[in-house]
């Protein structure tokens, strides 16, 4: 199983979701966040005054899949998310040992 984490701008959630969904993954949690990676945010004006956002709104969306589905999820959300523009995100998989349900204590893949 591996874990899947995506940062990725507010407005490329409602595609990111749909195309997760259309491709047959459906549990996934996600996460209002705020960050900057390279574009180290922005200046803006508000009532004549200039100040500095560096914290720049991002979502964050989290998914524990099979082996065989890794590859699916990583190249949907890419093709979802992407814009060619500083800002798009970044996609961190890592390995899960165990995954337990709380409700009846299935393990594994079964509990996803």
């Amino acid at each position: 199983m591996f874990k899947i984490e995506a940062v990725l701008q507010p407005s490329k959630l409602d595609a990111v979701k749909d195309a997760l969904l259309e491709a047959g993954i459906e549990a996934m949690t996600i996460l209002e966040a705020r960050g900057h990676g390279r574009q180290k945010g922005h200046t803006e004006f508000y009532r004549g005054r200039e100040y500095t956002v560096d914290l720049l709104p991002k979502i964050k969306i989290e998914l524990v899949v099979p082996d065989d589905l890794k590859d699916k999820a990583v190249d949907v959300i890419l093709g979802a998310a992407r814009t060619g523009r500083i800002g798009d995100g970044k996609i961190f998989i890592s390995r899960i040992d165990e995954a337990i349900r709380i409700r009846n204590d299935e393990r594994g893949e079964t509990a996803l």
